[in-house]
């Protein structure tokens, strides 16, 4: 796990972590955790959930691949562990939800200007932070309908946050992305070049995101640390260590990240998830 102290100066939480804007104005943000986690079926991942919000205990908790209609949703349990939720599922695929310690507002379940009924974004306010829960599609195969499907989504995703970052002062933009934006971030680059994920358009849309004034925070605190949040259940690949990082944290506006992790232990619980939580704290 790569991560920073909760202040640059590794004085301890108690120091004012106030950002001085340049109208002279000390606008002061409490120190947040968010967390993203593919738990390929809450149904059969919510006793790992549930730990994970006891252990690590995030302010706000981002899930995908859900396959859980929303009749089925465990809303008793997650509030039972202190959490409100809101969630957008279907049966067998996909599905998006948040777990957040504060209310749930202004939730957008639709990804404008594309009619799809995959139920793959989930937008609310928490705490006055944008979030943006996506779960991106896979694409299949280079030149497949499926790979045109996600190219059609990238670009209804990227016109829907330019009118998000317009709007709100904080935005982050989080999910399974299906995309390994650098060689970094896969475990043979000689292997994966040119194959879905890190196909050349794949990882052109990623850039456009920085382009846009996005940071992917966890990779600005960890520049140069190898890092990993997708295994393959074949092949024995976890326990290889052939990894890939294709969960992400993209982060906008008022936002300072001060560390980062990926929380590698729930991959490695019995019948776990293919994908490890990943989280950034921030003021």
């Amino acid at each position: 796990m790569c991560g920073l102290p909760l202040n640059p100066a590794g004085t301890g939480r108690g120091r004012c972590t106030g950002i001085l804007e340049a109208d002279g104005v000390c606008r002061h943000h409490r120190q947040m955790k968010i967390t993203t986690w593919n738990v390929n079926s809450l149904n059969v991942r919510l006793p790992h959930v549930l730990q994970y919000l006891a252990e690590e205990k995030p302010d706000v908790l981002a899930l995908q691949e859900t396959k859980t209609p929303d009749d089925r949703f465990p809303v008793a349990e997650l509030e039972a562990a202190g959490y409100r939720v809101s969630f957008s599922g279907q049966k067998t695929y996909n599905g998006v939800a948040l777990l957040a310690r504060s209310a749930i507002e202004q939730v957008v379940v639709d990804l404008p200007g594309l009619d799809d009924p995959q139920r793959r974004l989930l937008a609310a306010t928490v705490d006055g932070v944008r979030v943006i829960d996506v779960y991106i599609p896979n694409g299949e195969a280079l030149g497949s309908e499926k790979y045109a499907y996600k190219m059609r989504w990238l670009a209804a995703l990227y016109a829907f946050l330019q009118g998000e970052i317009a709007a709100h002062d904080r935005v982050v933009l989080l999910g399974d992305f299906n995309i390994a934006p650098q060689d970094i971030d896969v475990h043979d680059p000689a292997r994966w070049q040119g194959k879905i994920l890190c196909s050349e358009q794949e990882r052109a849309f990623f850039a456009s995101l920085l382009e846009l004034g996005m940071v992917d925070s966890v990779r600005s605190l960890c520049p140069d640390a190898p890092m990993f949040s997708w295994w393959d259940y074949r092949m024995s690949a976890f326990r290889r260590g052939w990894g890939i990082r294709i969960d992400h944290l993209l982060v906008a506006g008022d936002i300072r990240p001060t560390a980062a992790g990926v929380d590698v232990a729930y991959r490695n619980l019995e019948r776990p998830s293919d994908h490890a939580p990943v989280w950034i704290a921030f003021t």
